[in-house]
C-alpha cells in the first residue's frame, strides 16, 4: 500500500534510552542541541512585527519568489561579497526543499548524486524521498578535513547515472570548508563529465577565527559548470521557524537558461514560500545581525573551552573545526560509540551524538554541539570525558 521511498520509522537503542531518561523527569545535559532559538540567546524586541505588514494580505504568486524579496536577498549577499544578480536568486521554503527541487530538476528515478562522507544524515532521507540514490565520496582527516578526489572519481567511474555532486562548505558536522583547490578540481571534473554542482553554505556565517575563512558564493559566477548554491534564514539569521531559503544559480548561460525555465515549472507547481516572510526578509536579515554575532560569540567561547578541556585528557583529540556549530572529538576506541553514548545517557544524563550517525568510516568519534550555555558547557564536558574512560593529565 505504501511507497518504498518512505520506510516505517524504527526506534534504535539510543532513542529508547533517551526516551527513558526524559520520562524520568530529571534534567538531561544535551550536547547535541542545534536549535538556535532554544539556547538562551535574546532576539530583538519586535523582530516579527514586519510579518504583519498589510501588504501580506495580498497574494501575488511568483514561482521564484517576489522580486522585492529576491532583490533583498541578493543585496544582503552582495554585502558579504557574493556577487549575484537578482534574477539568479530563487526563494524556497527551506534548504531541504531546495534540495528536493534540484533533485527533481536534475535526476530521473534511480539516478545518483554524490554526497560527502561524513556528513549530515538528512541526505539519505531527502534523496530517497525523491527516488534518487545517494553515493558517498570520502572526506579524510589529515590534520584538517580534505576532500578525497580519488574517491570522487571512483564513484563517477562506477556509475554512469551520477547527475550531480553535493558539496557542503562548511560541512556538518566536520566543520570543514572546501578549499579553493578542491573546488577547482571538482568543478573541472563536473564540467568534463556534464554534471551539476550543488553547494550548501548554510553554516558559512559561523567561522572560527583561528583558521582562514573561505569566501562564500564562489560557485555563483563560474561559467564552466552549472552550479546551485544554497542558503537561508535558518542559519544565516538564526530563524529556522520562518522557513525561507534560497538557491543561487550559476554557470554557462545556455545551461542557466534551461535550468531556470524548468525550475520555474517546478516552483510554480508548489508556490510554497509564504508572502509575509518574503516581505519581511530585508528587515529580518538586518535586525538579526546581532543574533548571529551572539551565536558566533557563543560558538567561539565554547570552542575555546573545548580546546582547553581536551588538553587535560591526553587520550582524546579535538579534530580541527573551521566553522559551523559542531565539533568532533576522537576518543579511545575501547568500546563502541553506541556503548559510550548509552552509558553517558544512563549514568551521567549527558547526550552526545556518536560518529556513526554521520557515517564516520571508523570508531571512535563523538560529536558535540557548540551552542549550549557556556556556564555549564565546561563542567558537562569534564564529566563526559571522565566517564568515557580517559584520564586527565
Amino acid at each position: 500500500m505504501f511507497s518504498a521511498r518512505v520506510p516505517g520509522l524504527r526506534s534504535n537503542r539510543i532513542a529508547r534510552a533517551l526516551a527513558r531518561a526524559r520520562a524520568g523527569g530529571l534534567p538531561l545535559d544535551d550536547l547535541t542541541v542545534s536549535n538556535p532559538t532554544a539556547i538562551g540567546i535574546p532576539y530583538p524586541h519586535g523582530l516579527l512585527e514586519p510579518l504583519a505588514r498589510p501588504e501580506a494580505l495580498r497574494y501575488e504568486p511568483a514561482p521564484f519568489g517576489l522580486p522585492c524579496a529576491r532583490e533583498a536577498v541578493a543585496t544582503h549577499l552582495r554585502a558579504a561579497g557574493v556577487q549575484v544578480p537578482m534574477d539568479r536568486v530563487i526563494l524556497t521554503a527551506s534548504t531541504s526543499e531546495a534540495y528536493s527541487l534540484l533533485f527533481k530538476l536534475l535526476c530521473d528515478p534511480a539516478d545518483r548524486v554524490l554526497t560527502p562522507q561524513p556528513s549530515y544524515p538528512l541526505f539519505d532521507h531527502l534523496t530517497r524521498l525523491d527516488a534518487v540514490v545517494a553515493s558517498p565520496y570520502a572526506l579524510e582527516y589529515h590534520g584538517r578535513w580534505e576532500l578525497n578526489l580519488a574517491s570522487l572519481r571512483e564513484a563517477l567511474d562506477r556509475d554512469a547515472r551520477v547527475r550531480a555532486v553535493l558539496l557542503v562548505s562548511p560541512n556538518n558536522p566536520t566543520g570543514s570548508f572546501v578549499r579553493q583547490d578542491e573546488l577547482d578540481a571538482v568543478s573541472d571534473l563536473a564540467a568534463e563529465r556534464g554534471l551539476a554542482l550543488i553547494c550548501d553554505e548554510v553554516f558559512h556565517s559561523y567561522a572560527l577565527p583561528a583558521y582562514d575563512s573561505v569566501p562564500p558564493g564562489r560557485l555563483v559566477m563560474r561559467s564552466d559548470v552549472l552550479t546551485f548554491t544554497l542558503g537561508g534564514l535558518s542559519k544565516m539569521a538564526g530563524l529556522p521557524q520562518l522557513k525561507l531559503g534560497w538557491i543561487l544559480v550559476g554557470g554557462p548561460e545556455r545551461l542557466v537558461t534551461r535550468a531556470l525555465s524548468r525550475l520555474e515549472l517546478i516552483c510554480d507547481s508548489y508556490l510554497s514560500v509564504a508572502t509575509p516572510v518574503q516581505l519581511a526578509v530585508d528587515t529580518l536579515l538586518e535586525q538579526t545581525k546581532v543574533v548571529v554575532a551572539d551565536i558566533e560569540h557563543r560558538i567561539r567561547t565554547n570552542h575555546a573551552c573545548l580546546e582547553q578541556m581536551v588538553r587535560k585528557f591526553p587520550a582524546t583529540q579535538l579534530l580541527r573545526v573551521e566553522a559551523g556549530w559542531y565539533a568532533v572529538i576522537q576518543v579511545p576506541a575501547v568500546r563502541s560509540e553506541e556503548a559510550m553514548v548509552l552509558d553517558l545517557i544512563e549514568q551521567e544524563r549527558i547526550y552526545v551524538h556518536p560518529g556513526y550517525f554521520f557515517d564516520f568510516p571508523r570508531e571512535a568519534f563523538l560529536i558535540v554541539s557548540l551552542l549550549p550555555e557556556p556556564s555549564r558547557f565546561g563542567s558537562v564536558l569534564a564529566r563526559m570525558l571522565a566517564r568515557i574512560g580517559t584520564s586527565p593529565s
